[in-house]
């Protein structure tokens, strides 16, 4: 057997084996304005995981009319939650991470978004230059959707298909009807509506909305969506009202509409309302422009009184211990 000699003195040196997780998100524009908007939204829209119309009818379209007009709308919408942290999903997922990382000794912690900044590309470069041979995908969807969960999945594969030396690759599964999640919800709606100055005549329990026919060929996401609202009414002894927000396009969506329901709620007799968000990780422009502004505008344009809009479990001490628990389960065997 050839004995190995000396690595040549230019050879880089190879960096002490680490394990990683990586934190990934849906994505945010770089700015609220029309320019940056318009690169996210073209980069979201031609995944064809979220659009899955075949590009030579949808590209025309998408670069021709939607890309010409949607981007300073949206801007706008995103200048009423932009901080001066930035981007509220951005903001709340670095602190998950960070909170992460001083949490579980010995484990690099990175986070990234599937559309925009940072790229999963670029942190699983940083992450494997930093010695990093065992990494953990964390998509932070509760849910599992073709667009959301398996679109990370594309691209961390991608991501590594360009490597010569590729990292062991773990990826964490949805948790929708995880009882660590479940608890967390409960106690985090529990905490918040204890904290309001008025009793809810009904809770709304809003996902954000598929095409109908995604559900058709056979993509889990509505079944996992209704599970984690029953486990949820099942823990909190209420049953909450389920709807789907973020409608786009002609095509039939799952339902029934958030936006409707919200217009329904108070000729139903239910004239205090709380909404809140439980496939989202984070608040984002779909749970603070979206929910709190326009929902709360739908809900008393139909003759609504108190509305409330309840938080995502964001970077709370109930959810950092939820994710937690979860990593360090995927983690075992590693450290």
């Amino acid at each position: 057997m050839r004995e190995t000699g000396p690595l040549p003195a230019d050879h880089p040196p190879v960096a002490a084996k680490k394990i990683g997780v990586l934190l990934v998100n849906l994505g945010t524009p770089d700015a609220p304005d029309k320019q940056a908007v318009k690169r996210y939204l073209k980069e979201f829209l031609s995944d064809k995981r979220v659009v899955e119309i075949p590009s030579i009818i949808w590209q025309p379209l998408l670069r021709g009319v939607i890309l010409n007009t949607r981007p300073a709308k949206s801007a706008e919408a995103y200048s009423l939650v932009w901080t001066e942290d930035g981007s509220p999903l951005a903001f709340y997922t670095r602190k998950q991470a960070e909170k992460l990382a001083d949490a579980i000794d010995g484990v690099m912690v990175d986070w990234a978004m599937r559309y925009g900044n940072p790229s999963i590309k670029s942190r699983l470069d940083v992450m494997k230059a930093a010695g990093c041979d065992r990494i953990l995908i964390a998509p932070l969807y509760p849910q599992y959707s073709g667009a959301t969960t398996a679109s990370v999945h594309d691209a961390v594969f991608d991501a590594i298909a360009a490597m010569r030396w590729q990292p062991a690759i773990r990826l964490l599964p949805a948790y929708h009807d995880d009882p660590a999640y479940i608890e967390a919800l409960a106690n985090s709606l529990e905490r918040d509506i204890a904290a309001l100055d008025f009793e809810p005549d009904a809770i709304v329990a809003s996902f954000h909305g598929m095409p109908q026919r995604t559900l058709e060929l056979g993509d889990p996401y509505h079944c996992h969506c209704q599970k984690t609202a029953r486990l949820l009414s099942d823990w909190l002894g209420k049953e909450l009202v389920v709807a789907f927000q973020s409608r786009f396009g002609r095509a039939k969506w799952l339902g029934p509409a958030t936006d409707e329901v919200l217009e329904s709620l108070a000729g139903q007799g239910k004239k205090n309302v709380a909404i809140f968000a439980p496939g989202f990780s984070s608040d984002c422009l779909e749970t603070c422009e979206e929910l709190a502004i326009r929902g709360k505008e739908q809900f008393e344009a139909g003759g609504g009184e108190k509305f409330a809009y309840l938080p995502c479990l964001n970077d709370s001490d109930i959810s950092l211990a939820m994710l937690e628990k979860l990593i360090r389960r995927e983690l075992s065997g590693w450290i």
